[in-house]
């Protein structure tokens, strides 16, 4: 394996990872200051709402512009825009759920027992 092509693995697997972050980034997390679920809320049920709601939908758009940058122009940029949204879906399907921690609502105190009866 010349440079030329372990430059090109190289990129191409920083790409899946960067596809993966971004696009889970923008589709699960809230983000800092809660802007990204504001963005979504906003957003609503409309076309862009609701391809926020997607990981794969969104894994493709945010795929684009990296396939770019990986296979520059020529015939494996179609073929390599589909393959790095396929990795980050795959990695989307081998990472478990979050674990959403809420807290319990204070329990009300017992009634109080008479004594002696």
């Amino acid at each position: 394996m010349d440079s030329t092509e372990a430059h090109l693995w190289l990129r191409g697997i920083l790409a899946v990872l960067a596809c993966w972050r971004v696009t889970h980034l923008l589709a699960r997390e809230d983000g800092p200051w809660n802007l990204l679920a504001a963005m979504r809320r906003r957003l609503g049920n409309g076309v862009l709402g609701q391809l926020m709601d997607c990981f794969y939908c969104l894994s493709l758009w945010v795929a684009a512009p990296l396939a770019w940058w990986v296979f520059a122009i020529g015939p494996d940029l179609f073929l390599g825009w589909l393959a790095l949204s396929g990795g980050a879906c795959l990695l989307h399907r081998l990472t478990p759920e979050p674990v959403i921690i809420h807290s319990l609502p204070n329990p009300e105190p017992p009634p109080p027992t008479q004594e002696g009866t």
